[in-house]
């Protein structure tokens, strides 16, 4: 069977569709946990932090300055707020997928006694 063929049939089965559909609700999934995180979860989290925005908590390692022909250079910094909200949004993304596919392993199981 050619490749053309092997994939028309793939694309048939339905399997191409599902795919699909499950990267599109994917990405809005992710960017629904993206803005919990950011919105909901991280700004009381900055409150006994003196309200900091975790976007905008950094560490200075250098700070800007302007080189010798002109040139503003940027800071140099440890953007340490913006990987918490990363792993937070991760732990969340992370464990919706594990109770899903326990879930789905559950009725897998229950479908085999039956």
């Amino acid at each position: 069977m050619g490749l053309w063929q092997e994939f028309k049939q793939f694309a048939v089965k339905g399997n191409a569709i599902d795919m699909a559909v499950g990267i599109i609700i994917g990405a809005a999934f992710g960017k629904t946990v993206t803005s919990l995180v950011n919105d909901v979860i991280m700004p009381p989290i900055g409150l006994p932090l003196g309200r900091a925005d975790f976007k905008n908590l950094e560490l200075i390692l250098k700070k800007a300055s302007v080189s010798p022909t002109g040139e503003n250079l940027p800071a140099v910094a440890l953007r340490y707020g913006v990987f918490v909200s990363t792993i937070v949004d991760f732990l969340i993304v992370a464990f919706t997928i594990f109770v899903v596919i326990r879930a789905v392993n559950r009725l897998s199981r229950l479908k085999q006694t039956i």
